[in-house]
């Protein structure tokens, strides 16, 4: 029942997001300057709140090298093998394979089972993914948008990204201890209550223009299903090594159900804002749409095998 709980408002929005579409409630220019306010601004503060919160221990770092190595090698290996598993679909496939969806997905479904004391065993993993989403996914998009750039030109861009910017300015904050004295003033009631205010509709707006842009197509099927299971054999694979690197953690229930939880989640949500411009037309992003919707059941499947098995 909590998982219904969890995710059923995901879908009530995606379906709003959807019918706003068939009726005309809201137009596509309309739906692309929410997309604008989310991905230039809203987002940027929440990437920056995370990070001047994440505790940045020993095991916090490992974690966070291991996950980033692993997102960037299942980037290149889709790459390889994108064109035979996802055909048309093949320039989106890489970026959909990188990724889970934490905040919105993975972390409510997870403090449900362990509670929240052990949720900084998804923030780090979400940490990992900022990184790249925010990171390494601009920095490719802004590569094959902009072929014929000069190489210190691209790298102004990247650098002057807002998220960027919010990457950097949140560890610099954190590091320098300035986010831990402002908890001890007045003034932390006042930053709290306006992060929260920003943050808050984050993900109810990413899936609203999700759920605009869904349109599924009987073409979709087959690429989808393979890629899919590509992902789902990718996601085993960094499984296994958290195995083999940390197995001391993964003795640890809590921990390991995290793992489990976490890598049977949908791409994360920034990366179809992110990848937007390598769409062709209107099929790319409701194919985007519909293999983030797959791996929405597959967690909701997932959490249901951990309760009845692992808890």
């Amino acid at each position: 029942m909590k998982a219904i709980e969890i995710l059923f408002p995901v879908f009530f929005m995606m379906l709003l997001g959807w019918l706003s579409n068939r009726r005309g409630w809201v137009t596509a220019g309309q739906n692309e300057g929410a997309k604008a306010l989310v991905f230039n601004i809203l987002f940027p503060l929440l990437v920056f709140h995370i990070l001047v919160k994440a505790e940045l221990t020993t095991n916090f770092l490992y974690e966070i090298v291991f996950l980033d190595a692993a997102w960037a090698i299942i980037y290149l290996v889709g790459r390889r093998l994108s064109k035979p598993i996802a055909g048309r679909y093949a320039h989106l496939a890489p970026f959909l394979l990188m990724t889970c969806e934490g905040g919105s997905v993975a972390l409510p479904l997870y403090l449900t089972l362990v509670g929240a004391a052990h949720a900084v065993n998804i923030v780090t993993f979400d940490v990992a993914g900022i990184l790249i989403n925010f990171g390494l996914v601009p920095a490719l998009v802004t590569r094959q948008t902009a072929k014929d750039i000069a190489f210190l030109p691209l790298l102004k861009r990247i650098l002057t990204a807002p998220f960027i910017i919010a990457v950097m300015a949140g560890i610099a904050v954190n590091l320098s201890g300035l986010h831990r004295w402002l908890m001890l003033t007045d003034f932390h009631t006042v930053y709290n209550g306006t992060m929260t205010a920003a943050t808050a509709p984050i993900a109810s707006i990413i899936l609203f223009t999700l759920g605009y842009e869904f349109h599924l197509r009987t073409s979709q099927l087959k690429p989808l299903l393979r890629l899919t299971i590509m992902r789902l054999l990718l996601c085993g694979a960094i499984v296994t090594g958290f195995f083999l690197l940390f197995p001391q953690l993964m003795a640890v229930k809590v921990f390991l159900v995290g793992v489990l939880l976490y890598f049977a989640c949908p791409t994360g949500f920034p990366v179809p804002l992110q990848i937007e411009p390598l769409c062709k037309d209107e099929d790319d992003e409701s194919f985007m749409s519909a293999f983030i919707s797959i791996f929405i059941i597959l967690a909701m499947t997932a959490y249901a095998m951990i309760t009845l098995f692992i808890l």
